[in-house]
């Protein structure tokens, strides 16, 4: 009886899932402060599709603040399909910036794509903190909170990364977490929770000496929404259905993905 029951609750499942157009995936973001930054350039393949994605080559690649055009070279010409600024390269608070990609073959009959995204300010933060909470969850967390005035001149969304050790824990878009200041908007921000960290997984829990650094970017609402979308993508009931709508970035002409602006405030505590 017990063969005849466990045999009957198993079925094999064939997921048939259509094939669909190419399309040209961009993702990248310039930031406040000086560096190097990338743009990368792929393109969509299927589901099933098991190698890596065909790169984007030989594209010319530009941002414009309204002023200047900057132009993007490919980090190894003709292969990598990553282009980067020139060093020291640094965005500024309260300018549009506007990426404009020209493509050496055209894709899904483009041979252009732009995006435009506008570079917020962030307010400064004045301190974190790590601290434990044993009983919460099987093993404990560790919560980050920040210390800082929140503006409160308008709506302001945020996007939050966490580094320890120097390494960032927060590497994925799905790990990355994202807020607006409807809790807050205008007050000081006494000890926020903002990161929450599960003691039960060694690759992200936090010990006494480590270094940690919180990153708080300024962001806009669209690149908030976007996020927020890719999050919940991931989490679907019942199995095996799509997210409700297609995730919803800035690139035009059928593009896929966003070039995100913003602009960073760090704080760094010691764990006790």
């Amino acid at each position: 009886m017990l063969a005849i029951l466990f045999s009957s609750c198993t079925e094999k499942i064939d997921v048939k899932l259509d094939n669909t157009y190419t399309r040209l995936v961009v993702d990248g973001s310039i930031e406040a402060d000086s560096g190097i930054y990338r743009i990368s350039l792929s393109k969509s393949a299927d589901y099933f599709y098991n190698e890596p994605v065909p790169r984007v080559v030989n594209a010319k690649v530009s941002i414009n603040d309204g002023e200047i055009t900057y132009m993007l070279h490919e980090s190894q010409q003709g292969k990598s399909g990553i282009y980067e600024t020139d060093p020291g390269f640094a965005g500024k608070t309260g300018k549009t910036y506007t990426l404009h990609i020209e493509l050496e073959e055209d894709i899904a009959g483009y041979n252009t794509a732009s995006a435009s995204c506008y570079l917020p300010p962030v307010t400064n933060l004045d301190s974190i903190d790590a601290v434990f909470h044993p009983e919460w969850g099987p093993k404990g967390i560790w919560t980050v909170k920040l210390y800082a005035q929140e503006p409160g001149d308008e709506v302001n969304y945020y996007l939050f990364n966490l580094y320890r050790n120097g390494k960032l824990i927060t590497d994925t878009i799905t790990k990355k977490i994202v807020s607006d200041d409807k809790f807050y908007n205008g007050s000081y921000m006494n000890g926020v929770d903002v990161i929450y960290l599960n003691n039960e997984h060694k690759w992200e829990t936090l010990h006494p000496g480590d270094t940690i650094i919180l990153q708080m970017s300024g962001i806009t609402k669209e690149y908030y929404d976007f996020i927020d979308q890719v999050r919940q993508s991931g989490y679907n009931i019942p199995f095996f259905t799509g997210p409700p709508a297609n995730v919803k970035g800035n690139i035009n002409n059928n593009g896929i993905g966003f070039f995100a602006a913003y602009s960073n405030s760090f704080a760094t505590t010691v764990v006790k």
